[in-house]
């Protein structure tokens, strides 16, 4: 899995010029899922990015979670995280889990998160989606589970 999470003070989801997700201040996670991920990798994902300490502390040092600070998540799934485009002009995908694979573990991330009493907001899986955030730093992080597997 590959996770660009930026810390966000708004953000929303838009499918077909209609809301259907929104988060306060916490994090937007564009969240891609590789071939053959597996539940480990979403539990290890889920993990080190609510607990990513990239809040500002009383001191203004990066030192709170999204735990710490009772944030929100607008996570989306995003298999684009896995074109490949070191070659021709034109990115190829095959990296990117298949749709009906991939589906399942975007859910049971979220469910992760649920279970941390963290709100949730989401797009709709598949579907053509315009994100809007107010980047908050800015402050983007790239995580990827493959280098602890």
């Amino acid at each position: 899995m590959r996770a660009v999470v930026q810390r966000t003070r708004s953000s929303k989801v838009l499918v077909n010029e209609q809301v259907v997700g929104q988060a306060g201040p916490g994090l937007t996670v564009l969240l891609g899922i590789k071939r053959g991920d597996q539940p480990k990798d979403a539990e290890y994902m889920i993990d080190k990015i609510i607990n990513l300490r990239i809040f500002e502390d009383e001191q203004g040092k990066m030192n709170r979670s999204l735990l710490d600070c009772n944030g929100e998540i607008l996570l989306i799934s995003q298999f684009t995280l896995y074109g490949d485009a070191r070659r021709g002009r034109r990115p190829g995908f095959s990296d990117a889990e298949l749709p009906e694979l991939a589906q399942p573990l975007f859910e049971y991330c979220c469910q992760l998160i649920r279970n941390k009493g963290i709100n949730v907001a989401t797009g709709l899986f598949g579907e053509h989606m315009v994100v809007t955030m107010e980047n908050d730093g800015p402050c983007t992080i790239i995580i990827d589970s493959e280098r602890i597997f």
